[in-house]
């Protein structure tokens, strides 16, 4: 079957891209960021093992974007929560992962290790140190009804009302590691990628 990566965007027009982010360091700074942090990661997780898909936000601007490569696949996000959109992505023929552009850590190892995991698990996440997850994994098993419903987002209990929406299916997690939301999330991951580099 046919491996899918789907990585989230938002337009990085200042204002409406990184809103918690950007209350630290500013609109403009935080549109700037996303935009060159998703490039990087686009570049970094290109893989001829999976196909990399673009699921763009808002629409219609979103599709016609120049900010993202020409090259890659678009699909609009559509309406709704996070929760309504990225069930919708899931639904896409399996087996999919879906991330975000905001996790400066991601690797093609971190992703392979979730397609390894989607072998022998239904669902798998990488969860985040915050309460959330960077990534959400698909195996081509049909989600059941109410997936990823009255989650609360954006609060430490974001992982786990997401693993309750999966009733009994069988879930794994993979790699933890953090996402930029705000100012001191961008600060810690500049001081880990210096301590990294010495």
């Amino acid at each position: 079957m046919r491996r899918t990566v789907v990585v989230m965007v938002k337009e990085p027009r200042p204002g409406r891209v990184k809103t918690r982010l950007a209350r630290g360091i500013g609109s403009v700074p935080a549109a700037w960021w996303f935009r060159h942090q998703t490039a990087r990661l686009l570049r970094r997780v290109r893989d001829p093992r999976w196909q990399l898909v673009l699921a763009v936000s808002p629409d219609p601007e979103g599709l016609a974007s120049r900010a993202w490569p020409a090259g890659l696949p678009r699909l609009p996000q559509g309406r709704g929560d996070l929760g309504a959109r990225m069930a919708r992505l899931l639904a896409l023929p399996g087996p999919v992962l879906v991330i975000g552009g905001d996790i400066p850590g991601i690797t093609p190892t971190h992703l392979a290790r979730g397609f390894a995991a989607l072998a022998t698990k239904d669902a798998i996440f990488g969860p985040a140190p915050d309460g959330g997850y960077w990534l959400i994994g698909m195996s081509a098993r049909r989600a059941p009804p109410g997936f990823l419903k009255n989650v609360r987002w954006s609060t430490a209990n974001a992982l786990a009302d997401s693993v309750a929406t999966l009733g009994g299916r069988r879930i794994g997690l993979i790699d933890t590691l953090d996402d930029i939301d705000t100012e001191e999330d961008l600060l810690r991951a500049k001081v880990a990628g210096a301590d990294q580099s010495r």
